[in-house]
């Protein structure tokens, strides 16, 4: 319940709350060489800054030599201290520039280093997420969430701590010189034209954030279409559904194009009113200056210098609107990638959880209930027994529970009653990475990483050498299949393993867990979408992989458990029937209908 309520907290929370999330990734405690780095990169920017602020006073003063009546002492003065001025004038320019770009180039390893910190603490998070997460997200949404999160933390830290804090630093500054230098009036006129330009340049740019909110609503639906859409391309070859997919695509498209329009006209509006504010107090101050130099209380090169410094801060203020927008976004874009960090994982480690030790590899159902919500319940009291080394199929109608087993003793879910042991150690006890070490699994549909045959193999066991990878293909039956082909163990095998077929497909899956070596293995329905002669010889490679190993079988097809030692019949979530396959044969009940009737439509 604790975790609801962070995550809660997090969508709502301040702007500095989601900011200060992103600190101690900028100030690593187990790096100093980057904490120097913050230290240099601030040292520089507070020099950047002196150097900016001091040039319109070598400008004011290049002015002043140069003034028709001003009376150097010598002739030579009169030629040499506007010549040194400008030079100084321009020296502060560049130096400006200089560390401005040291403090950028100091600064990049910090920014990078805390970007893949957080990049790879939000991908491990989305792992540790539970499956029931996985099966109800969108994956382009998802993706587009962490892409945006990252992109947003990068803008923020290149702009807002290097950009927007410094321009504030530096309007209060000139302000305050603007006091001292000319005079109150000059003061208020100022801070009363910045007061004015960001109030209105915040008001219209929260109008125009919940425009963008929308218009990223938008894209991401569109996204996730495009992706779906793509991702089932042979789906919407077989139905001929192109141009309905076209038009689904273009439906989203539509209200993103009506929410960028919107966009684009708030910005014009924008633009405009900031346009009219800076203006008018340029405009204010630059006549009270005139005034003064024809009134004599002020040079020429007060004039300028007050020009240079309404100039100065104009240039970063009329960014400031987009710049706004840009800073709000990335916060919005952040709260949604630390809102998915908080979503808090169904399946953790039990405090003090040991790791799970398999002597005989006998796996026990004592009672189990478990339902995906209380008005989804799947298994009612489910128990049964598999010796080290022996075989068990579950059996039963769609819907039955049978897939729910196999993730129960995967611990993809955990149980809401009775409890599921491994050589009597319950496992919700045990951690969850030595668990899954000790099982193997071959799947229904076998998904394969975009990669290589040889890379898929692999993954079976991390650091497995090349030998070790053939000697798994060889067992499989699959690698005179791969040494035919033109690149070997090194052919791309295509997104999910398209390039192959299910037959291939399923003997890579094979000696992925053959390499993988468990003590304990799980066929969930290993054959049911192969062609009748591929499942005879997929099987063949099965039984051989069972061998020595405790085998859970989950099947719908009878025929490829009849040498199961125990056949469990799973009905509407409970144990109807248990026994051997000529011992619920002769039984005469629910397993001798369904063998009868699978014969039946087999003999067809």
């Amino acid at each position: 319940m604790r975790r609801r309520r962070r995550g809660r907290a997090t969508e709502g929370a301040p702007d500095l709350s989601t900011l200060a999330r992103v600190l101690p990734d900028l100030w690593p405690r187990d790096r100093a060489d980057l904490r120097r780095r913050v230290v240099v990169s601030l040292v520089l920017l507070v020099l950047a800054k002196a150097a900016t602020i001091v040039t319109p006073f070598f400008f004011r003063a290049a002015v002043d030599g140069l003034t028709p009546g001003a009376a150097p002492s010598t002739a030579e003065a009169a030629l040499l201290a506007p010549v040194l001025l400008v030079a100084a004038y321009g020296g502060a320019r560049l130096m400006g520039v200089v560390l401005q770009q040291s403090r950028d180039i100091v600064f990049a390893r910090v920014g990078q280093h805390a970007l893949r910190r957080l990049a790879l603490r939000t991908f491990e998070h989305i792992h540790r997420l539970s499956l029931s997460y996985h099966l109800s997200r969108r994956t382009g949404a998802l993706s587009r969430i962490v892409d945006r999160g990252i992109k947003a933390i990068d803008f923020l830290l290149r702009f807002l701590v290097f950009s927007i804090v410094p321009l504030f630093i530096e309007l209060m500054i000139v302000a305050v010189i603007f006091w001292i230098v000319f005079g109150l009036w000059y003061f208020v006129v100022l801070v009363a034209t910045i007061a004015t330009y960001v109030a209105f340049t915040f008001r219209v740019t929260e109008w125009r954030v919940k425009i963008r909110i929308r218009m990223n609503r938008e894209d991401q639906d569109a996204h996730q279409k495009a992706v779906d859409s793509l991702l089932n391309y042979e789906t919407v070859k077989y139905f001929g559904a192109e141009g309905r997919e076209a038009a689904r695509y273009d439906a989203a498209m539509r209200g993103y194009e009506d929410a960028a329009i919107k966009t684009s006209v708030s910005l014009g509006l924008l633009n405009a009113g900031q346009s009219m504010i800076i203006v008018s107090g340029l405009v204010a101050v630059m006549a009270m200056t005139a005034l003064e130099v024809r009134a004599g209380t002020m040079t020429l090169g007060s004039f300028v210098m007050v020009n240079a410094f309404v100039i100065q801060i104009t240039v970063p203020l009329n960014f400031l609107g987009s710049a706004y927008r840009e800073i709000r976004q990335a916060l919005i874009d952040m709260r949604e990638m630390f809102g998915l960090i908080d979503q808090a994982p169904q399946v953790v480690d039990a405090p003090g959880a040991r790791a799970l030790e398999v002597r005989e590899g006998r796996v026990a159902f004592r009672n189990v209930d478990f339902g995906y919500g209380p008005e989804r319940q799947i298994l009612h009291g489910v128990s049964f027994n598999v010796p080290g080394g022996r075989s068990l199929a579950v059996v039963g109608p769609s819907g039955a529970g049978k897939s729910t087993i196999f993730r129960l003793i995967f611990r993809l879910y955990d149980v809401t009653g009775g409890a599921v042991e491994i050589d009597g150690q319950d496992l919700r006890e045990m951690t969850q990475a030595s668990l899954r070490a000790a099982i193997g699994v071959v799947p229904q549909d076998t998904v394969l990483f975009n990669d290589t045959i040889g890379y898929n193999i692999a993954y079976g066991r991390e650091g497995a050498s090349r030998d070790e990878v053939v000697a798994a293909a060889r067992a499989a039956r699959i690698h005179d299949f791969i040494a035919s082909l033109p690149e070997g163990y090194e052919t791309m095998v295509g997104e999910r393993g398209l390039k192959l077929s299910g037959g291939e497909k399923q003997r890579v899956a094979i000696a992925r867990t053959i390499l993988k070596d468990p003590p304990i293995l799980i066929l969930d329905e290993a054959t049911s979408a192969l062609d009748t002669p591929t499942e005879r010889e997929i099987q063949g490679e099965l039984k051989r992989l069972g061998e020595n190993r405790t085998v859970l079988m989950i099947a719908h097809r009878l025929s490829t458990v009849v040498e199961a030692d125990e056949i469990v019949v799973l009905e509407r979530g409970r144990v109807v029937e248990r026994g051997s396959h000529a011992e619920l044969l002769a039984l005469g009940g629910q397993y001798a209908e369904m063998w009868a009737r699978q014969d039946a439509e087999e003999a067809l």
